[in-house]
């Protein structure tokens, strides 16, 4: 089923998840709609902060503020309705005791704490169940989520902001300002959306960037990861002067006496070394997996960005294009040199749209949405 063939209470269910987006990981954004008998909608929602209501709840809220009764209404819902105790009670089992006769979802959770069991529940009290509608767009808007539960990985979102010809910087360094406003305020919204912003120590050192979200609006502040192989995160960076955040630090060093210190100035750090000496970039992935973080968006020097290229690790680009030839200077991430064009990372377009000026173009990794 395509978009414009929804149903409209699943295009305003999942409307209502796309808002809830940047307020709820590590949870899932949800959308839900109740509607009536007669058609009309009862009562909506979505997914709360972590620890509040999911979708489901606040539309039984909601439709119990209004004072409509929502007894053998259908509730359209862009994820299966949880079946655990986690940090809230099953939705499965509100949306029965509040006599629910259908209940049309997007798809299954795959979460294992769930995966059909939600499903299986409502279907037990004779609830009519429909899976399907929708399913596409919330797996998008989930694929992190999805990412997480079925890879335990996060999922990896690469940005960088260039010129016509791939230069994110001049052979100096510099690199401020390639791109427009209006696309750094884009790039503060897709920030917003992660559950972390992922940088290298050569941009905290070279740049000295805050990374926080000031251009976009954020309920949230995501987490700041830095790649510090050899601890030289500086007390008096910038990166230290953003309110509710946390900061962690992975590293390939044993120093106590610096890796206090960086406790001391508030940062977490994780020591988890290849063999090479450098920091294992699948291992800090797996680990930030095991700590709920859904999308990592990086944001780091052309060295990071090809590490983690070649390592095979970027699920998608995220790249805005500036109506600018530079010539020489600094690409996107130190691949290569490659003997053949088949040694290159293929990508598939996504997405192309204009950005004030610029070009802002998403492309993902041969097969990786489909994990």
């Amino acid at each position: 089923m395509t978009a414009d063939a929804l149903d409209p209470p699943m295009r305003l269910a999942l409307d209502l998840a796309a808002r809830a987006r940047v307020a709820c990981p590590p949870n899932p954004a949800v959308g839900c709609v109740i509607v009536g008998t007669d058609g009309a909608v009862r009562g909506q929602g979505h997914t709360q902060p972590v620890g509040q209501a999911h979708a489901e709840v606040m539309a039984l809220r909601d439709a119990a503020a209004r004072g409509h009764p929502v007894a053998g209404a259908t509730a359209y819902v862009t994820l299966e309705p949880c079946a655990h105790h986690g940090r809230t009670g099953p939705c499965c089992d509100a949306l029965a005791a509040a006599g629910i006769g259908r209940v049309v979802a997007s798809l299954q959770d795959p979460n294992p704490r769930v995966a059909g069991q939600g499903f299986a529940r409502l279907r037990a009290v004779g609830i009519d169940v429909q899976v399907g509608p929708g399913a596409e767009e919330s797996r998008e808007l989930n694929i992190g989520f999805f990412s997480r539960m079925v890879r335990g990985l996060p999922w990896v979102r690469l940005k960088a902001a260039g010129s016509l010809d791939g230069r994110t910087a001049l052979p100096n360094g510099r690199s401020q300002w390639i791109t427009s406003p209006e696309a750094r305020a884009d790039g503060h919204a897709w920030r917003a959306r992660a559950c972390v912003v992922l940088t290298g120590i050569g941009t905290v050192l070279q740049d000295d960037p805050q990374l926080d979200v000031r251009l976009a609006a954020a309920p949230r502040q995501p987490d700041l990861v830095v790649v510090d192989s050899r601890l030289e995160t500086p007390m008096n960076a910038r990166l230290w002067h953003v309110d509710r955040r946390r900061v962690r630090i992975y590293t390939a060093a044993q120093d106590t006496a610096r890796q206090q210190a960086l406790a001391d100035r508030g940062a977490e750090v994780i020591v988890l070394p290849d063999a090479r000496g450098k920091v294992d970039l699948a291992a800090m992935l797996r680990d930030l997996a095991r700590r709920e973080v859904n999308e990592v968006h990086v944001e780091a020097g052309f060295k990071l960005n090809g590490s983690l290229m070649r390592a095979g690790l970027v699920d998608e680009l995220l790249l805005y294009q500036a109506p600018l030839l530079l010539g020489e200077g600094q690409g996107i991430a130190a691949i290569g040199p490659f003997e053949t064009l088949a040694e290159g990372t293929r990508f598939e377009w996504r997405d192309v749209h204009r950005v004030g000026p610029d070009l802002r173009v998403l492309a993902r990794g041969l097969g990786r949405g489909g994990f």
